[in-house]
């Protein structure tokens, strides 16, 4: 069968303290949920009813067989989803400072089993068939993860809908400057990008959103989307066409996952042929909905939920 949507990239084990306005060292009790963007991204999608499967690894501990379970339970396909002997599941930490301080702490070292990602062992005709493909910039930083990502993008060659996520984490580079010709290689092979302003810049060099758009289409792409926090976002295509969408006012708990939200919905959008505006704003809600919940993965919403936060003009 074709998927809907796969996913290629990171995955994790969010541990998120169930303790709000409370540092790190005084939590005492932690919410354990399934995390990482490309995961995410491919749990969001298939709340919002897609065929959704996901392209990483673990490691080969209680932590990997959580992951497994926790994505079957999400409805996501977990066939591409392998283990990596002497590397531990990554985990992650945040403390939480509504309205918009969430940090993060990352543990996967001395490496992530998700950059283990091999390009001989890709399924490159599902990959290929696929009727979105999602890739991000994590999965560039490392091998050999880099190379597989890039494989499995000039393999698909833009057929149906590219997308790549900008998704810039400056720690997980050992060279945070060489990102850029990684970025500008990824970009040739995608139709959509997607990122916030500090991720645009790193793809393009340029920081305001609509040079930033202009950029990476002449970098390749067909759509570019620009997220510009209480800005909200900034969507223009290879057509001409553009749509700047406020976000949906939400009183905020955690931010975190907000975005693989919208990424979820935007793929959802794409498939269903809607324009600019409708895709963004329903992106948009899926977002803030997730970002008036705690968790992540089990917090992103039905298409029932979306509808209702549009209908009321804001996030209940």
């Amino acid at each position: 069968m074709a998927y809907d949507l796969i996913t290629m990239g990171r995955i994790g084990v969010d541990l998120y303290p169930l303790q709000t306005g409370v540092p790190l060292p005084q939590v005492t009790s932690f919410g354990k949920f399934l995390g990482g963007s490309a995961a995410n991204v491919a749990v969001a999608a298939a709340r919002l009813g897609l065929d959704t499967a996901v392209i990483t690894r673990t490691g080969d501990d209680p932590f990997g067989v959580y992951l497994h379970e926790a994505l079957r339970g999400f409805g996501v396909d977990d066939r591409w989803v392998t283990s990596v002997p002497g590397l531990a599941t990554p985990l992650t930490f945040c403390e939480i400072f509504p309205p918009d301080d969430f940090p993060l702490y990352f543990y996967r070292r001395p490496k992530a089993p998700d950059l283990e990602i091999d390009a001989h062992e890709l399924d490159l005709d599902a990959v290929r068939d696929a009727r979105v493909f999602w890739v991000t910039g994590t999965g560039l930083s490392e091998e050999p993860s880099r190379t597989a990502t890039l494989a499995a993008l000039a393999h698909r060659a833009k057929a149906g809908t590219t997308v790549f996520d900008l998704d810039w984490r400056p720690m997980f580079w050992t060279d945070p400057d060489a990102a850029r010709p990684f970025y500008a290689e990824a970009l040739k092979h995608t139709t959509v990008a997607v990122g916030n302003l500090d991720e645009v810049e790193i793809a393009t060099g340029v920081r305001e959103p609509h040079a930033a758009a202009r950029a990476l289409l002449d970098a390749g792409v067909e759509l570019a989307v620009v997220k510009q926090g209480p800005k909200g976002v900034l969507a223009v295509n290879s057509h001409g066409e553009s749509a700047e969408v406020p976000p949906l006012p939400v009183d905020v708990l955690n931010g975190l996952g907000a975005g693989d939200a919208f990424g979820g919905s935007l793929c959802r959008g794409l498939l269903a042929g809607w324009d600019l505006e409708t895709t963004m704003r329903h992106a948009n809600a899926a977002g803030a909905i997730v970002a008036s919940r705690l968790e992540c993965s089990s917090a992103m919403p039905t298409p029932a939920e979306v509808e209702a936060a549009l209908t009321a003009g804001a996030v209940r």
